[in-house]
């Protein structure tokens, strides 16, 4: 294979990596990702914040059908911003079936950060999902298709499906995605449980109009060589290469393997049956990136002498200006290193997933358990949601974060609630989609970060607390 960046940059969500920092990061030959977990939240607020620079609206203008950006525009623009004490319209959730105006403003939503973050320049540009969050998987894929994506990237469970779903949606064909349900009988495929996209329901003629789209290459994260050679065997089409991601990682890690045993801090321990065999990897003749831990200079020289193609790198890119986190947090942050305070920890229950995550501990945020416990419980976004067939065969959404009391009248477990974050609202906040509920709060934000994040001062120079994606790149390519 051919064209293969040496750095890719990880698919921060949510709205992390954003199209500016992709787009910093292709103009200099390596991989730029955006991330497209809740991006439809994400631009839906850039519009109503009043689009100052005009970019949403010049990608909306480039988008094939005019009719459907027209009523985005309509529901979310306000020109120079919200009036006073205005609240930003709601927005629709997602269900097995859901509308198709949720399924256009995702598609949409998703061809505006690609568009953005690939235009003026013939860098590369990839999408990052997670197989976690299926329903808006199929409109996700198919807007950035349409937006001419390069690579996508996808981690937090087994994606066997998207590899062939992209073969597919290349050629406009209706599709399908097999849903993780709980409770599902066990039967044929044709059984499962599935949501469908059809590219000509969604928006007629667009065949015809845009003609083949280009296929991009698949990348899975995988924790595991075995992992790596299941998705080998059992993926619907080609798997084009693999990220293997070490639990240093911000973000999702992978449980460890076996029993899950913590620290006195309550950190899950992770042991030799969590390495990877590089030499393994290797085996499987599939390009791959190592990412969790190669931040810092010198890392991508071992990790290609290793036989990797590169690295993938999240972390020092999070704490650049070009991304997407708050201002005000990031510089928070970059104070937080330079005075040698840098701390995160990985939580077994932060995240309504199931899946550790790590936080990294700062005043204000949902760190604290102060600000955790004076959050009302809510569910009004609902990307994590699992879904649920009860005895009577009726499918529901449940989500440990929700009020304890419907997620037991759900069937849950009221112990299974507890320390859970709305990772959905604080994530959304984290990138400036500040929410403001029914009562007057306003959500607060939770900063994920990997290992590395002590080391973030290898790229700053002088008294010059920020950086940017060039200096991160300058020192990793040293």
């Amino acid at each position: 294979m051919t064209n293969l960046p040496s750095i890719i940059q990880g698919g921060m969500g949510v709205g992390v990596s954003n199209w500016q920092l992709a787009s910093a990061v292709a103009r200099r030959g390596q991989l730029g990702v955006v991330s497209g977990t809740a991006i439809s939240h994400v631009v839906a607020n850039r519009l109503f914040e009043g689009d100052p620079a005009g970019h949403i609206r010049a990608a909306l203008a480039e988008f094939p059908f005019q009719d459907t950006a027209r009523r985005m525009l309509s529901r979310w623009f306000r020109e120079g911003g919200p009036k006073t004490g205005e609240q930003l319209p709601s927005h629709p959730i997602y269900s097995i079936a859901p509308p198709r105006f949720l399924d256009q403003i995702t598609a949409m939503s998703n061809f505006v950060e690609v568009h953005l973050a690939r235009r003026g320049h013939s860098g590369q540009v990839g999408l990052n999902l997670l197989e976690k969050i299926q329903l808006p998987t199929l409109a996700s894929l198919y807007g950035a298709m349409l937006a001419g994506v390069d690579w996508v990237l996808m981690g937090a469970g087994i994606p066997t499906q998207v590899a062939g779903i992209l073969d597919r949606l290349s050629r406009h064909e209706a599709v399908s995605y097999r849903l993780d349900v709980k409770g599902e009988p066990a039967g044929p495929r044709s059984e499962a449980t599935t949501i469908s996209f059809d590219p000509e329901r969604i928006f007629p003629g667009i065949a015809a109009r845009m003609g083949p789209l280009k296929r991009p290459r698949f990348v899975p994260i995988v924790s595991s060589v075995v992992l790596a050679s299941a998705l080998i065997k059992r993926s619907e089409g080609e798997i084009d290469g693999f990220i293997v991601e070490l639990p240093v990682a911000g973000g999702h890690n992978a449980p460890p393997r076996g029993k899950m045993t913590l620290t006195n801090a309550g950190e899950p321990i992770y042991g030799p049956k969590d390495e990877v065999a590089l030499d393994g990897m290797a085996a499987l003749g599939k390009p791959f990136w190592l990412a969790g831990g190669y931040g810092r200079m010198g890392a991508l020289a071992a990790a290609q002498a290793s036989g990797a193609a590169g690295i993938q790198v999240g972390t020092a890119f999070a704490l650049c200006h070009e991304s997407g986190v708050r201002e005000e947090l990031r510089m928070k942050l970059l104070e937080r290193v330079a005075r040698g305070e840098a701390d995160m920890k990985t939580s077994p229950v932060a995240s309504p997933t199931g899946f550790p995550f790590k936080v990294a501990q700062m005043e204000g945020t949902m760190s604290e358990a102060g600000v955790y416990d004076a959050r009302p419980r809510l569910c009004d976004v609902g990307m994590l949601r699992t879904l649920v067939r009860n005895d009577d065969g009726t499918v529901v959404y449940r989500c440990p974060a929700e009020p304890v009391e419907d997620y037991v009248a759900k069937g849950g477990r009221a112990e299974d609630t507890e320390g859970r974050r709305c990772l959905c609202n604080n994530l959304l906040s984290t990138a400036g989609v500040v929410k403001v509920q029914k009562g007057g709060y306003a959500e607060a934000p939770i900063v994920t970060i990997g290992d590395d994040f002590p080391l973030i001062g290898q790229f700053q120079s002088g008294e010059q607390l920020s950086y940017s994606a060039g200096d991160v790149l300058r020192v990793l390519l040293a």
